[in-house]
């Protein structure tokens, strides 16, 4: 396997780690009402926007690049009003970065530029793992803002010491953690 196309992958799960971690930060602050809330008829909800990412990364990458069979409502991500509760929306969210790790780290970095067929699109490897990051960095930004607009806090995702991050917020643990 090629050196970069092993860096862009590595880099690639690296990013879908730290969105989920701003993710996971942001529900830690907001109750399944303000998850749900919509500021009109035509946004959508931070659940809404969980759903949906999960809908995407599955599509793009589980299913684009192993070939699973892909099950993707793609309309009820956001057409969905009920609410379904934090810790479930987290959890398929989870699962979902977390099936598309395994399937790019079993992925041939020396099969980026082959082609797969997604959404009715001819895209490459390449291309599919990078709509996803950007895709997935799109709507974390989305969820930071509507956690900002309903919290009036500061998320605290990095701690700052000398003008360089000492600490970031990470998934899974109890508050920020060392850099080194």
């Amino acid at each position: 396997m090629n050196e970069v196309g092993q860096a862009f992958i590595a880099q690639s799960r690296s990013h879908f780690g730290d969105y989920l971690a701003k993710i996971e930060r942001c529900l830690t602050l907001l109750s399944d009402e303000q998850i749900w809330w919509r500021a009109n008829p035509e946004s959508n909800s931070i659940g809404n926007l969980l759903l949906h990412l999960s809908g995407n990364m599955r599509q793009w990458i589980v299913v684009g690049l192993s070939g699973v069979a892909d099950t993707r409502d793609r309309d009820s991500e956001v057409a969905q009003h009920d609410i379904v509760p934090s810790p479930e929306l987290l959890n398929r969210l989870k699962q979902t970065v977390g099936e598309a790790n395994a399937t790019l780290a079993g992925f041939d970095s020396d099969n980026l530029a082959q082609t797969f067929l997604i959404q009715g699109l001819e895209v490459s490897a390449l291309e599919a793992i990078y709509h996803v990051v950007e895709h997935f960095s799109m709507h974390t930004g989305q969820i930071i803002l509507l956690t900002k607009l309903l919290t009036a806090t500061d998320l605290h995702f990095y701690d700052f010491e000398e003008n360089r991050p000492s600490h970031r917020w990470r998934s899974n643990s109890s508050g920020p953690v060392t850099n080194d």
